[in-house]
Parts: C-alpha cells; structure tokens; sequence
C-alpha cells in the first residue's frame, strides 16, 4: 500500500463530504482519523505538563515577591514597594501573589486601610507569608 500524505486524506475526506464519494477505504480514513486524535492528545498532555513545569518553577519576581512577604496581612502596594526593579509593577505583583496563594505559600485576607484625611476606611486584600 503507498503513503497516503495529509492533504490527499484531507482531501479525499472532502471530497466525500461534498460528493459522497471515497477514494479510500473505510478502515484507512478511521486509521487517519485515529491516528490524529491521538497526535492531538500526546501534544495537549505535553503541552499541560510544560505549562504545569513552568508554573511550579516560578521566576525571579515570583522569588523576590515572597522575599518581600511578612509575618502581617499588607496592602499589595507596601509589598510592591518593597521590591526593586525596572519592569515591578502592582500587576505582576499581583498576580504573583495569586500564584503564592494557589501554591500554598501566601495567605490573603481583606484587611481595613484608615482613611489619611479622616475620610471613610478603605478595604482590599492583604497577604502574609503561609
């Protein structure tokens, strides 16, 4: 039996749809089919365990924000200050925070900020060292 190329599959599978026509038997186009959902699948569980391996590994921020972690719930702009760099912003100190969170290294908490000039409380999230 000769290769049968992608495109001549995709094709033929065409070809049947619109005329109702195979050019190929019935087992090789369940074969096909077959073999590329199982292609489909050994690339998504590769790609899960990449993703998986990346967010366990953290990077250098994701260090530095636990670093800058205490002991009491904190406002996520005191935690931010408190690490130096160029590219540290409240958003990707935020999301690092969320993934502490999830990983079970941080704690948050809504916490009560008092108003400078007397006006109402403020309250947002604080986060600590788990």
């Amino acid at each position: 039996m000769e290769k049968i190329t992608k495109r001549a599959m995709y094709e033929a599978i065409k070809n049947a749809v619109v005329t109702g026509e195979w050019a190929y038997e019935a087992e090789d186009v369940v074969a096909f089919c077959d073999n590329e959902v199982a292609l489909l699948d050994k690339k998504a569980a590769k790609a899960k365990e990449t993703a998986a391996k990346k967010r366990a590994e953290g990077d250098e921020l994701m260090d530095a924000v636990k670093a800058a972690l205490g002991e009491d719930f904190e406002p996520i702009s005191e935690i931010a200050a408190r690490i130096e760099g160029e590219d540290v912003t409240v958003s990707k100190v935020t999301y690092r925070l969320t993934q502490l969170v999830k990983n079970g290294d941080a704690e948050k908490q809504e916490i009560a900020i008092p108003a400078a000039d007397g006006g109402k409380t403020r309250k947002v999230m604080g986060y600590k060292l788990a």
